[in-house]
């Protein structure tokens, strides 16, 4: 933790964009949690340690979305997220399509079926909800009795997430980016949700697009994108890259 880092309160979230991020000598790109708190506190245990053995000054987190769904302690996860209980100095927080398809469950937009059959059941179980819920006949009741049990504080958060990061000479997002479109006339759907043609085709330009949603068995580094999406839910192992120095590495859980 650096000079000033320090006073800055648990829990701060920290929009790197306001702060001139060109100053920040490392950013830790994490990919999908999807309510893996064990790999997550891990995880941000090793980013601590290795920021401290650099020696860094000004760094920050940006966590790639997907932090809910499929693994078992999402409402887990988004607590941790919010406490910060390793001080991590400066965070931000991008959404994912599985954060997008929960608020749109939450808030009425879709029967929530879809997210249901698509790792959903899990974060209703982490909140002491199952599907079909024994008296409760409908939809619409589950999500009454959703949002009745989760916190003010978890739909705040859902509702802040950003959708990319620009640092130096990358992008952070979640899922990729449409290959012939500028970054202002993206879709929100193409960042949270693409894989083709942005896989097989990504930006060129000099930017290297960093970004999860797609599994991999390790990290994936070809020219114009960097994958870390290592199937946390399924292989036990959750990426972070390490982006800055004029090298990418890479830590795991």
């Amino acid at each position: 933790m650096g000079p000033g880092e320090a006073a800055r309160p648990a829990g701060a979230v920290i929009d790197c964009t306001r702060e001139d991020p060109a100053d920040h000598e490392r950013v830790y790109a994490v990919g999908d949690v999807h309510g893996r708190l064990d790999l997550l506190a891990a995880l941000e245990g090793r980013i601590l340690a290795d920021a401290r053995r650099r020696r860094l000054s000004r760094w920050a987190v940006c966590y790639l979305g997907d932090y809910v769904d499929r693994g078992p302690d999402s409402r887990g996860v988004l607590d941790r997220l919010l406490d910060n209980p390793l001080r991590l100095p400066a965070r931000v927080f991008l959404a994912g399509n599985h954060e997008d398809a929960l608020r749109a469950f939450l808030d009425g937009a879709t029967d929530g079926l879809s997210w249901m059959r698509y790792g959903g059941v899990a974060t209703l179980a982490s909140y002491g909800l199952g599907f079909p819920e024994p008296g409760c006949p409908d939809t619409d009741t589950l999500r009454d009795r959703l949002r009745a049990r989760m916190p003010p504080r978890h739909r705040a958060f859902l509702a802040s997430l950003r959708v990319f990061l620009r640092w130096r000479g990358f992008l952070l997002v979640h899922a990729g980016v449409m290959p012939d479109r500028p970054l202002a006339a993206q879709r929100r759907r193409d960042l949270t949700l693409i894989r083709e043609p942005f896989l097989s085709a990504p930006p060129g330009g000099g930017v290297l697009v960093v970004h999860g949603h797609t599994v991999e068995d390790g990290p994936v580094l070809r020219p114009g994108r960097l994958g870390i999406d290592t199937g946390a839910y399924l292989t036990g192992r959750l990426t972070a890259a390490v982006l800055g120095g004029g090298t990418v590495e890479f830590l795991s859980s």
